[in-house]
């Protein structure tokens, strides 16, 4: 079922158009002599998402719920751990490009599971895109892309220090538990470092706004991470890391909704294996030259025991990416190849590979980011995809296309900027989740096109920043289970109708000489196939979010104290549609009531050295009971009634760190 493309296609002129616009311009910097400006990267929106290692400490992030919880797009909705499923404007994770120090994050083991799986504490930066991106956003950003980047060794060691280690441990009140973390750092040679850390969290269940613990949601987790970072020459690097996360616990069988009689507790155990392997070469003399290689591995596997419906889900991952950065006048060109192999198996512990998928990603790009003047910046660029599915059915797919990306971002005055962009994004038929290995895809099965057009204003002074964008995010022929409508056909995959994503994000911030103060409002209104979006009929693809308010304070007391205070204002959404056929008829709706969240963190150094750090976070301070718009919210008219988890109660968390 091979895609051919129209010679004559809006696809193919663009591309011609964008091409020409590359080469003219580096054409004409050939033929006038000009000082070279460095484009240090892509600034066609400002990034209100982006997450820092001081920012995961202070709020003492345990999972991806507390990593996001001051990014005004991003919601994460869930209650516990292995259920958390994240969206950036109302789009789902597996319509994103996710991945970790660039290991892609792909295999999909059980729809009623989340599939990020993520330590906190090692990691130095969340970088969030939102929209379709460019095009080194990676294969599949239909809806955005979220890059994960843990610490280097060099990170955690001090100035003048060879060796190191960070011990920390951490009790939560909600669960009356203690998360404990180990990190050893050092320098082997001048030009050699490694670090190990351990970090192990056993909770009890936790408890809701109301007092009532909350069954299955009991675990015990341990995260386990090595990395080896060498200086082969003054322009080369290497890194090679490996991690391994557990994660065992009686969950509901459905660990996505809450303990029902048909949706009792069975053991639930989820192991997930990382090696991946870093180059770098750019030699400081050469503007041409800028190499990056990045090859990974994942394994990951989630298992179900007991004595109702054992099953064994796999996912394996294998691939690359390897680009290079020239710099050419005014020119700062990126372009590279990625390639990428998912095999998915599932069956019964007496035969866990019964069935099996395959799927093969291959990739060609180029970004060029023109800076035309001081104050003007182009962006443009091309991604070809080919994708191939093999699926459990003896079925094969395979789809091909280029996509195409356009951006402008001009600074009219010192402090004030507009920006404009529109990028494209594909998707071929991938596997889709390991616990339905047993289904078909429709045969004509079409792949996934997306498109994103954003424009706004921003603003920054030494005092006030701010800023205001409008987007829509439209992604064609979405692929998803029709919950009770494929099935009963005797199909499960298939094309279910276009999602459509419109929204605008306001942002308003000051800074004084201690303290700092933001605001920022998303609105998001997001349908597929006409209808309201909803974590139960379009599991997998999308949900409702609404309007949030996000308001956060950072106070710098003096040297040794820091405040803050964090809230999220989410409005309720009335009347929302949801429709499945076989389970729900026409016509159902559901209300999903609004919330006030407040979260307040004192951070203590004792010494100027900062060798050790005590700090108190209280997590949602009046206790309310709540369930986040990201999970699935209350449906009365299935069974005995489906809802998502709510949310924990106040939990007062105190950690100690000492680093030597």
């Amino acid at each position: 079922m091979s895609k051919s493309l129209n010679p004559i296609s809006h696809r193919t002129v663009l591309s011609v158009a964008l091409f020409a616009a590359m080469f003219s311009q580096a054409a004409i910097a050939e033929e006038i002599i000009l000082d070279t400006v460095e484009v240090t990267g892509n600034t066609i929106t400002p990034e209100l998402n982006s997450v820092t290692a001081e920012q995961i400490e202070k709020v003492q992030a345990n999972d991806l719920e507390d990593l996001f919880s001051q990014s005004p797009e991003i919601s994460v909705g869930g209650g516990v751990d292995i259920a958390q499923k994240l969206y950036v404007r109302g789009i789902e994770d597996q319509l994103l490009s996710i991945s970790i120090d660039g290991a892609v994050q792909a295999t999909r083991l059980f729809h009623h599971a989340g599939r990020i799986s993520i330590e906190p504490e090692l990691l130095k930066r969340v970088e969030v895109n939102a929209g379709s991106g460019n095009a080194l956003s990676g294969a599949g950003a239909l809806g955005g892309s979220v890059k994960f980047v843990t610490k280097d060794p060099e990170d955690m060691l001090k100035p003048g220090e060879q060796f190191g280690g960070l011990v920390k441990g951490m009790f939560s009140s909600n669960t009356d538990s203690f998360k404990t973390n180990t990190t050893l750092f050092g320098r082997l040679t001048d030009d050699w470092s490694a670090m190990v850390s351990a970090t192990n969290y056993n909770a009890d269940a936790y408890e809701d706004g109301n007092g009532d613990e909350v069954e299955g949601s009991k675990f015990d987790q341990d995260f386990l991470f090595a990395k080896v970072v060498g200086h082969l020459t003054d322009s080369q690097t290497v890194r090679l890391s490996y991690q391994k996360r557990t994660d065992d616990g009686e969950r509901p069988f459905r660990p996505q909704w809450p303990v029902l009689s048909w949706n009792p507790l069975a053991p639930l155990e989820l192991e997930r294996e990382t090696v991946t392997f870093n180059y770098e070469l750019n030699p400081i003399d050469n503007p041409y030259l800028d190499l990056g290689l990045t090859v990974y591995n994942i394994e990951s596997e989630l298992k179900r025991t007991g004595e109702r419906d054992p099953y064994i889900g796999t996912g394996e991952s294998k691939g690359l990416d390897l680009r290079n950065t020239s710099i050419f006048g005014m020119h700062k060109v990126t372009y590279g190849v990625d390639y990428r192999e998912d095999e998915t198996y599932a069956g019964p512990p007496s035969d866990e590979r019964a069935l099996k998928e395959n799927v093969k990603v291959k990739g060609v790009y180029i970004q060029d980011d023109i800076q035309i003047t001081d104050a003007l910046l182009l962006s443009a660029g091309l991604r070809y995809d080919d994708y191939e599915l093999n699926d459990a059915d003896n079925q094969k797919f395979e789809e091909d296309e280029v996509s195409h990306n356009i951006g402008i971002n001009y600074h009219f005055t010192d402090n004030w900027s507009a920006f404009a962009s529109y990028s494209e994004a594909f998707k071929g038929p991938t596997s889709q989740d390991a616990y339905k290995l047993f289904g078909s895809y429709d045969a004509d099965l079409k792949p996934e096109d997306a498109d994103n057009t954003e424009f706004g204003v921003a603003y920054e002074s030494r005092t006030w920043f701010g800023s205001a964008k409008v987007y829509r995010s439209n992604i064609d022929d979405i692929i998803a289970d029709r919950v009770g409508g494929g099935a009963a056909a005797g199909t499960i995959f298939e094309n279910v109708g276009d999602l459509e994503s419109d929204g605008y994000v306001l942002e308003i911030g000051r800074r004084w000489e201690k303290l700092m103060g933001r605001l920022s409002y998303h609105h998001n209104d997001i349908e597929i196939a006409g209808k309201d979006a909803g974590g139960y009929s379009t599991n997998g693809q999308a949900n409702t979010i609404g309007d949030s308010l996000v308001a956060t304070l950072d106070y710098q007391m003096n040297s040794t104290w820091t405040f803050g205070w964090n809230a999220q204002f989410v409005k309720g959404e009335d009347n929302v549609d949801l429709y499945a056929p076989v389970w729900l008829p026409e016509g159902t709706k559901i209300d999903k009531p609004g919330y006030a969240i407040h979260d307040f963190y004192a951070q203590w150094r004792p010494s100027s050295t900062e060798d050790v750090a005590i700090t108190l976070t209280v997590r949602n301070v009046f206790d309310k009971y709540y369930l986040d718009h990201a999970s699935v919210a209350d449906i009365a008219d299935v069974n005995d009634g489906v809802s998502g988890f709510a949310e924990p109660g106040r939990d007062v968390r105190l950690s100690v760190a000492w680093q030597f």
